[in-house]
């Protein structure tokens, strides 16, 4: 992985609602955006639901939370209502924001998929934190300490 800072790749995506999202609508605030592989399976629905249950405390701190995975707006939306996610979901089905944010690559058993990554963007559009490999369990927690480090750093 790169070393941080710096420039958050730019994007423009669609969410389950088919509306349009860019790096740029984050402007001014900070983003926390994690790459999984695919929706309601049992580590991403781990994933969302830490991120989920941090939400509010993350918004607190300024910050809007987005994840980013392969699957269409169809199958989000009905991630979200399963699981009471109270934040972004946007569609890459052609991998090319997962790509340029270096979440694509060898899984276990040298196969090729979405890695579980998350970046957090300052309001300037710096990448100041990568987490690679994530553990899905207490991320939410863990994101939120090291936002708080961050603001206490800036």
């Amino acid at each position: 992985m790169k070393p941080v800072p710096y420039a958050a790749p730019d994007f423009i995506l669609t969410d389950e609602n088919g509306n349009s999202h860019s790096l740029g609508s984050f402007a001014g605030q900070w983003l926390v955006l994690y790459f999984y592989p695919k929706d309601d399976t049992p580590g991403c629905t781990t994933e969302a639901c830490s991120l989920r249950d941090a939400r509010d405390e993350l918004t607190e701190l300024g910050a809007q939370v987005v994840g980013v995975s392969k699957d269409e707006a169809s199958a989000h939306e009905k991630f979200k209502t399963k699981y009471n996610l109270n934040f972004t979901l946007l569609s890459d089905p052609e991998g090319t924001v997962i790509d340029a944010y270096g979440a694509w690559g060898k899984k276990m058993f040298g196969k090729e998929g979405i890695l579980r990554k998350t970046f957090i963007i300052d309001p300037e559009g710096q990448v100041v934190k990568a987490y690679g490999r994530v553990t899905p369990l207490g991320h939410g927690n863990q994101v939120i300490a090291e936002l708080k480090r961050l603001q206490g750093a800036s």
